[in-house]
């Protein structure tokens, strides 16, 4: 098919070229940011204000141009009430002259909602159009919600403290006075000096050690500031291909080994195959201490993951894959604002089911998005189809944080949306040739769904022929602005090979009589974890079952009731408390104890408070002996499934 000429930047501007973010009180469409120099150094103590308390201090550079025609007499960057700013110093940098000196200038906060603040910096001359120059901020950061501190019992060694930030969505205003917006783009470096014996790590192109406690980073390809990320702790790395390593805690780095070494080279490669080539260069795992509330964030050059991951068996490799596919979406094409989100989610949804599809065949993908489509049923039971959060295109509005509107539908209904565009086009390699041009075209951007489809419709011009944007029922304007169901389900059957056994051994578990002889002829030892969490859903759907058939159930499949892969650990703790089945409960608290992931923390104890007064009783003793090792948002989440407000 005929494709037309480079687009924005030969041809006409992007949409997202007038996008607001309400989520960001700088001035980011002012100024253009070219560079972040942080110079930073980190100190582990005891929290607080005091002197020898733990914090992040040092200096943030940033190299600026004016972009407004008339020059600008203020600045604004996003920053947060934590981030303690003690000096703010410019130097201009004239075309051609010796630059100045630099000089101090004025600087005051501003209020701008429960997530951020303003920090505004004066000009004494104003700035010109088009003129460069350096901001030097000198600050600290020490408790604050970007910049998340861990003692030694938060991590898996229970030997060294730990510290992490998490960008994603609006935080790293908290970690650094920036544009937090995903609107922009630019590079970065870091110097980060650290106590003896730590290490530090960032979503960086390269680490160099420079003398005994200092390390320095360069990122060479423009990023979002959500992407900037660092962690500091007792890690230690192996290679594990031949542009990937595991970074680990000394007591995890052989389990990390075993578990990666080989495969992450392959989901590499098949990625590239799809969608063009891997722009940053290498890709490492850091497996993060067990109180890490996500399963992945997709830093790049440095996924930061769950060590839920390290199941033992490679049974979880499509989180790997998900954070390996926003290495081009979300990472090199951008949603401009977190409105958009579907953006980054429902395409990385798309190709990560895309490269396992050629890895792992169609029936396994095929099973693995019928539980994501499972959980988008779920989410919208919850929240009412009707709900304003259940459209792809969110309305945030001034004051929300754009991450109180987190769930389901941008990945799942995303997902969908992408499936119905490629279902459009009715030919896989079309669609595939499509996602590579896409990529190529609005790499390094950031876009909103309008730059997205009219690129769409211009590279298959049959289609826009047809009016394929307003067929009844599928209006691409229907499909980003009405909640609700996804008005197209692309085809899951390949996955019924996989499915049909689990749902008849399902039922096989319900009926008061079990006819065993039926149950020993099937021979789950064969199935693959998808499809034991398949049937495992559906034993739960069904549950409570007769009295004595869970215990029965437990004492069939070992594999399942002592298994250590975290998928199958929580849905067996699910099925435990619906029955009831007290003499496995310490199971339940046994993964309690050993990982905080948000995703399975909070079902078990919504289970545990909706079954017995044992149960609640448990989920008590559980928080108090755990709480200290969560991350605080999960443990605030906890604290609220135990006493909900108002009663």
């Amino acid at each position: 098919m005929e494709r037309r000429e480079p687009g924005p930047r030969g041809g006409r501007p992007l949409h997202s070229a007038q996008a607001v973010d309400v989520a960001s009180a700088s001035s980011f469409r002012a100024f253009e940011m070219l560079h972040i120099h942080l110079d930073l150094r980190v100190e582990f103590g005891p929290p607080g204000q005091g002197p020898g308390s733990r914090g992040l201090s040092g200096t943030a550079l940033l190299d600026l141009r004016c972009l407004l025609p008339e020059g600008a007499t203020e600045l604004q960057l996003d920053s947060h009430p934590c981030l303690e700013v003690t000096a703010a110093t410019m130097q201009r940098q004239p075309p051609g002259a010796q630059p100045p000196p630099a000089e101090p200038v004025p600087f005051h906060t501003r209020p701008f909602s429960h997530y951020g603040q303003a920090l505004c910096v004066a000009f004494p001359q104003p700035c010109l159009s088009t003129e460069r120059f350096q901001l030097a901020l000198t600050y600290r950061v020490g408790e604050g919600p970007g910049v998340c501190w861990l003692t030694p019992e938060q991590t898996a060694g229970k030997k060294q403290p730990f510290v992490y930030t998490q960008g994603q969505a609006v935080l790293n205003r908290a970690f650094f006075p920036c544009f937090d917006t995903p609107a922009v783009k630019c590079t970065y470096s870091a110097l980060i000096e650290v106590p003896d014996g730590f290490t530090a790590v960032m979503s960086a192109s390269t680490w160099e050690k420079r003398g005994p406690n200092k390390f320095f980073f360069q990122m060479h390809q423009p990023v979002p500031s959500y992407l900037i990320a660092l962690a500091i702790g007792d890690l230690v790395s192996a290679e594990v291909g031949p542009r990937s390593r595991v970074w680990a805690e000394p007591c995890l780095i052989e389990a990390a080994k075993k578990e990666y070494s080989g495969v992450i080279e392959e989901f590499l490669a098949t990625g590239e195959k799809l969608f063009g080539p891997y722009v940053w260069g290498r890709y490492d795992l850091l497996f993060m201490p067990p109180s890490f509330p996500f399963g992945g964030m997709e830093n790049p050059c440095l996924t930061f993951v769950t060590p839920c991951l390290l199941a033992g068996d490679r049974s979880l490799a499509d989180v790997i894959i998900h954070e390996i596919s926003h290495s081009w979406f979300g990472n090199l094409v951008t949603n401009a604002n977190w409105g958009e989100f579907w953006l980054n989610e429902g395409f990385t949804m798309y190709a990560q089911r895309r490269i396992s599809t050629i890895l792992f065949g169609a029936a396994y993908t095929c099973l693995e998005a019928a539980t994501g489509r499972a959980l988008l049923r779920q989410h919208m039971d919850v929240s009412g189809e009707e709900n304003p959060l259940n459209k792809l295109r969110v309305k945030i509005e001034p004051g929300v944080d754009p991450d109180d509107t987190y769930n389901e539908t941008p990945y799942e209904k995303g997902y969908c949306f992408v499936s119905y565009l490629a279902h459009l086009v009715g030919d896989q390699d079309q669609f595939d040739k499509f996602l590579k041009a896409y990529i190529d075209e609005f790499k390094f951007q950031s876009i909103l769904a309008e730059d997205f489809l009219e690129f769409y419709l211009e590279y298959f011009p049959e289609l826009k022929k047809r009016r394929v944007d307003s067929i009844p029922g599928f209006e691409f304007d229907r499909w980003l602005n009405t909640p609700g169901w996804p008005p197209y389900l692309p085809d899951l059957s390949p996955g019924d090979s996989l499915m049909k056994p689990a749902e008849e051994l399902a039922e096989l578990w319900v009926t008061s009589e079990l006819d065993m002889q039926a149950i020993e002829a099937v021979a789950l030892s064969t199935w693959k974890t998808y499809q034991l969490i398949y049937f495992l859903d559906k034993i739960l759907q069904k549950s409570p079952l007769p009295p004595g058939n869970v215990k029965k159930l437990g004492e069939a499949y070992p594999k399942i009731s002592n298994a250590q892969n975290a998928e199958l650990r929580l849905r067996w703790g699910q099925i435990v408390l619906k029955n009831d089945h007290q003499e496995d409960f310490w199971k339940v608290k046994e993964f309690l104890q050993s990982q905080g992931k948000q995703k399975y923390t909070l079902p078990l104890y919504h289970a545990m408070m909706s079954s017995s007064e044992v149960a609640r009783t448990l989920a008590k003793d559980i928080f108090a002996a755990t709480a200290s090792q969560l991350h605080s948002n999960v443990a605030n989440y906890v604290q609220q499934i135990l006493e909900p407000k108002g009663s």
